[in-house]
């Protein structure tokens, strides 16, 4: 199996930045799309962005302009920059991969990192 690691969340006013960071490890043999997605209070969890094993990117029309999502194989690790940021973007942030363990491809998930932007 693989794990997901989060970090980078936390409370940032309104207009500032925050880089999140999630590392896959354990049993990879290779991995193709990491992603991030949003769980707004009350609200179903929703795709933010994705950057696929070739490097192509795609991003939810609320982020773009604001949000870069990149990742570097050597380190299993996807990062998402997040600039300007508005109050509209707390949530609880979810980063994925979509690897192949050993015995399979699936999606595997990271623990969640809380993301607080006060206006």
């Amino acid at each position: 199996q693989a794990q997901l690691v989060e970090s980078g969340g936390g409370l940032v006013q309104a207009g500032g930045s925050l880089r999140l960071s999630c590392t896959a490890s354990g049993s990879i043999k290779s991995i193709n799309a990491m992603g991030w997605y949003c769980q707004a209070p009350g609200k179903q969890r929703e795709l933010v962005a994705v950057i696929t094993g070739g490097g192509t990117t795609n991003y939810a029309d609320s982020v773009k302009g604001r949000f870069t999502i990149s990742r570097d194989n050597a380190k299993n690790t996807v990062y998402l920059q997040m600039n300007s940021l508005k109050s509209e973007d707390t949530g609880v942030y979810y980063c994925y991969a979509q690897l192949d363990y050993g015995m399979g491809t699936r999606r595997f998930w990271g623990q969640g990192t809380q993301v607080t932007v006060s206006s």
